[in-house]
């Protein structure tokens, strides 16, 4: 038995995602209310700078209370591809582009009430560019050390979920080279 979709309730319409209530048949036939944030996807970048260290962005999120490192990130815009999205978010919240790009993969973050996508790349090769944040994005810019970013997460200062992610998608990747 497949889950079966019964009926479909807009909620809420926020500027980069929707809110929905969905009753469904589970497969085991039980049959329950879901609300679900539908999310057009984003996109992360591990932004290396050489082959030690990265840039990475300590940025203010209202949501937990203050402000997290992260590797600078974005959503996707209408009829934009991640990589179009990465390349262009790179530059807005870092003031760096990449001339060498490479797919490292994708994440769901929250599966259990959202169907965001990230896909996940990894840029070298950065040249200096103009920043462009966005009005409510207020971002510090720092070269990280690839090694102290891993012992950062090891002591909880990094805890933002898709820059953990990444950071070890990029390890793996780095050390097949």
């Amino acid at each position: 038995m497949e889950t079966k979709v019964l009926k479909k309730t807009l909620l809420h319409q926020a500027r980069v995602f929707r809110l929905i209530r969905e009753k469904i048949t589970l497969p085991n036939g039980t049959t329950v209310d879901l609300d679900i944030v539908r999310h057009p996807g984003a996109a992360a970048i591990v932004a290396l700078q050489d082959s030690n260290s990265l840039i990475m962005v300590r940025q203010y999120r209202h949501a937990v209370g203050g402000c997290i490192w992260e590797i600078p990130a974005g959503t996707l815009d209408p009829g934009e591809t991640p990589l179009e999205c990465a390349k262009r978010e790179l530059i807005e919240e870092t003031g760096y582009s990449g001339s060498q790009w490479e797919e490292l993969g994708a994440i769901i973050p929250v599966p259990g009430y959202s169907d965001e996508k990230i896909t996940i790349y990894l840029a070298a090769d950065l040249q200096p560019a103009r920043q462009n944040l966005d009005a409510d994005e207020v971002i510090d810019v720092r070269e990280i050390p690839l090694e102290k970013a891993f012992e950062m997460i090891e002591k909880g200062k990094i805890i933002d979920s898709k820059t953990i992610s990444s950071l070890f998608l990029a390890k793996k990747r780095l050390e097949k080279r």
